[in-house]
């Protein structure tokens, strides 16, 4: 099992827009004494993500030293998130309508399925697609 795992600025305001406009559940969200969160994990179907703040409170953390942002790289990302999901086109409707930030418009893809390509409000990049590669290719 892969997990992938990112970091944000604003880990409460990242937990919003995960969850308000891409349609991920909360499986676990652990918070300091002020609210802030300091890991979560996010689903959809089988998949899970994490994330945790940029910088902690009591001073950066040790895996902090082999992390970027997207604000240090010029928006530039070295991995991006691929969420397989069967309402592409009605997710796509609402993040349309959300005004995110919509790199790569609805398309069919050459290797099945369709999908559409986000960046999120702190520039991480989202692709939100139909194809699964745990099913088996259309013709197989």
């Amino acid at each position: 099992m892969l997990i992938p795992a990112t970091r944000y600025y604003d880990c409460n305001a990242a937990h919003a827009f995960l969850t308000n406009i891409l349609g991920l559940n909360e499986l676990a969200c652990y918070r300091d004494g002020t609210g802030a969160i300091q890991h979560c994990e996010l689903s959809l179907g089988s998949g899970v993500m994490m994330f945790g703040p940029m910088e902690r409170s009591t001073g950066a953390s040790e895996f902090n030293a082999y992390m970027t942002h997207p604000s240090q790289t010029g928006g530039r990302e070295t991995v991006s998130i691929y969420a397989v999901a069967s309402d592409v086109v009605a997710r796509y409707d609402h993040v349309v309508a959300s005004k995110a930030d919509v790199l790569i418009a609805l398309r069919a893809e050459t290797h099945g399925g369709t999908s559409f390509t986000i960046r999120d409000p702190e520039g991480h990049i989202w692709t939100v697609g139909s194809y699964d590669p745990h099913l088996p290719a259309a013709g197989a």
